[in-house]
């Protein structure tokens, strides 16, 4: 559901607009009574990567070179 304010209005609550749409709520703004922007959420950032969250270990041969072959068909 979205909530259409003017510009006066808005700029007397943005703050509590700005609560409202980041609870999710789509807030219209109008100018002259005509619909010219929209307030929306943002979307929320992913969940920073940690490293080893996973079990286990790379071995050694992880690091060895590539055989010939293989490295031939990674350059195709």
């Amino acid at each position: 559901m979205s909530t259409i304010v003017n510009v006066h209005e808005a700029k007397t609550h943005f703050s509590r607009l700005l609560d409202m749409a980041h609870a999710g709520q789509e807030i219209i703004l109008a100018k002259a009574g005509k619909p010219y922007a929209r307030l929306v959420p943002l979307e929320r950032a992913p969940a920073r990567r940690q490293p080893g969250r996973l079990p286990g270990r790379l071995g050694d041969s992880f690091f060895d070179a590539l055989p010939d072959e293989e490295l031939h068909a990674w350059e195709e």
